[in-house]
C-alpha cells in the first residue's frame, strides 16, 4: 500500500497538480524600519515649495557684458587706494557726486555688486574730510558764503569726477558724467 501512495504522489508531480506555493512579497517597511528611516515629509513639503517659486537665473560675465554690466573682479585688487575704491563705486552708480557737494550712496541705481558696510564707511569719511575742507576754506576766506565756496569747490572737483560717473544735477536729477 505504501507503494501505491508513493506512485499516486509521483505521478500527479508528474502530471502538474502539486506545485510550490505562490511567494508574496509586501513592497512595506516594517515598524522598526519605518521608525528608523525617520519622516521627510517637511523636507519634501520644502522641495516642492522651492520647485514652484520662481527665482531669477544666475547670468555668466559673459552675459553681463553683453549687457553692458562690468561684473566685480574674482579676486580683490589689494592695491586699490581709496580713491579708486571711490571711483569704482562711482562710476558703478553705487554712489554719486551730489548737487551739495557731498557723495551720495545710491543703491538702487547700482550697475554691479552691492555697497558693502566698508563702502558706506568710506563716504562717510570722504564726505567729513570734504566738510572739514570747506571749513578750512572759510577760515581762509572768511568773508566768502560757505554755499558759495562749496560751489566753487564743486564746480573744480566736477572736472575730476570719472567719467561715466554718476553725478545730481542742479535740478535734482542723476545722470551720468560725459567725457
Amino acid at each position: 500500500m505504501r507503494h501505491r501512495g508513493l506512485l499516486l504522489v509521483a505521478a500527479l508531480a508528474a502530471s502538474g497538480c502539486i506545485s510550490a506555493p505562490e511567494i508574496v512579497m509586501v513592497d512595506r517597511a516594517t515598524a522598526l524600519e519605518e521608525q528608523a528611516a525617520g519622516s521627510y515629509k517637511d523636507v519634501e513639503q520644502r522641495l516642492a515649495r522651492a520647485g514652484m517659486n520662481p527665482t531669477p537665473v544666475p547670468l555668466t560675465p559673459n552675459q553681463l557684458e553683453d549687457l553692458g554690466i562690468q561684473p566685480p573682479p574674482l579676486v580683490e585688487n589689494l592695491g586699490k587706494t581709496q580713491a579708486d575704491r571711490m571711483d569704482d563705486l562711482v562710476r558703478r552708480h553705487c554712489v554719486g557726486e551730489g548737487k551739495d557737494g557731498l557723495l551720495v550712496v545710491t543703491r538702487r541705481q547700482c550697475t554691479a555688486g552691492r555697497v558693502s558696510a566698508d563702502d558706506t564707511a568710506l563716504v562717510e569719511r570722504v564726505n567729513r574730510a570734504r566738510r572739514q575742507l570747506w571749513q578750512w576754506m572759510k577760515t581762509v576766506r572768511p568773508g566768502v558764503p560757505e554755499a558759495t565756496l562749496r560751489q566753487n569747490w564743486r564746480q573744480a572737483h566736477a572736472e575730476g569726477v570719472v567719467c561715466g560717473g554718476w553725478v545730481e544735477a542742479e535740478d535734482g536729477t542723476w545722470g551720468e558724467k560725459k567725457c
